[in-house]
């Protein structure tokens, strides 16, 4: 092989008749769910991906016949969607995915990093939102890699979170958020942090390269994904150094600026909210992916995202997604 392409598709409430979702009357007909999943499936054959991660799996064995269908040999979820006591047909909660055409050897635990969860002051019992998936996955090339699937705490409560650029730096993000997390005026950024900063610790002692696929719930230039991928972060006496790379960044035609004139290249957004764009869906990998690194295996060849179902509706609909995909095709050594 000399190519891996990689996606991160939140589904939108995957939830096979006669299953509902939160409430009762949340719920998919029987003519609404082929349409839902023949969509899926197209979608999933645009991709053309080896590997994806799936975030708002309720049905997870609906979801795995339809991966196999397509060629995804492999499949693994790590928790159950929990139901109403009252109502054992009511999802109450949601779980990811993975389908990969190649052998996925071992899965394990995410272990939570007690010290972030106390140096973020989190009140209460810690546990992630959604447990991550951690997959160790063997490539034809005998090549083997881990493999990640999050999907990070939301926004659900529209508490007030703040916006960056490029141009802040990580001290003023953590200046203009420290009120917000010390007085919990933000608990789901708080959650966020210890869910990202716990991964980054896991990613610290992988051995094998990494690709971790996420629907982040926060923007780009966030403290979320400073938390996930930045030694800073967590040491203050240490400088900006990444231990895990957003594939747009690795990709030279995403940023490549046709408009010179125009001070910053803005993304294609992956989700919207009251009309305005954003960036929640990412990919990321670890150095072994990035071709400026002396012993690296493999580099980003292309990012793209997938949404043209937003061309009529940029909130998208049940029968499709409320967001775009995203996917990246590294060319490996």
């Amino acid at each position: 092989m000399k190519t891996l392409r990689i996606g991160t598709f939140n589904l939108f409430q995957f939830v096979e008749p006669p299953y509902s979702w939160y409430e009762k009357q949340s719920t998919f007909s029987k003519g609404r769910w082929a349409q839902k999943t023949a969509w899926i499936k197209n979608q999933i054959i645009d991709m053309n991906c080896d590997i994806i991660g799936f975030q708002e799996v309720f049905s997870k064995d609906a979801l795995e016949k339809l991966t196999k269908e397509l060629g995804f040999e492999y499949f693994v979820t790590v928790d159950n969607a929990r139901v109403a006591k009252e109502d054992p047909s009511v999802f109450i909660s949601t779980t990811v995915a993975l389908a990969s055409k190649y052998p996925i050897l071992e899965v394990q635990e995410v272990s939570i990093d007690k010290n972030s969860i106390l140096s973020h002051n989190f009140e209460g019992d810690f546990k992630f939102s959604r447990t991550p998936i951690k997959a160790l996955i063997e490539l034809p090339n005998k090549q083997k890699i881990t493999t990640y699937v999050n999907h990070f705490k939301s926004n659900r409560m529209n508490e007030l979170e703040y916006s960056f650029t490029k141009n802040n730096t990580l001290q003023e993000k953590k200046d203009k958020t420290k009120n917000a997390l010390e007085e919990n005026f933000s608990k789901a950024l708080k959650q966020r942090l210890c869910e990202t900063s716990s991964l980054f610790y896991d990613f610290k002692k992988t051995p094998t390269p990494i690709i971790s696929m996420c629907d982040l719930n926060d923007k780009e230039f966030s403290l979320t994904i400073e938390a996930l991928t930045n030694e800073a972060y967590h040491d203050e006496e240490k400088e900006n150094t990444y231990i895990m790379h957003n594939v747009y960044d690795l990709d030279d035609r995403a940023m490549y600026n046709p408009h010179p004139e125009q001070k910053e290249i803005k993304r294609v957004p992956t989700s919207y909210f009251e009309g305005r764009g954003n960036v929640l869906d990412y990919i990321f990998v670890s150095k072994e992916f990035d071709k400026k690194e002396k012993n690296s295996i493999g580099k980003v060849n292309s990012y793209e995202v997938f949404n043209k179902h937003f061309h009529n509706n940029p909130h998208g609909t049940l029968l499709q997604s409320d967001h775009a995909q995203v996917v990246c095709e590294i060319e490996l050594y």
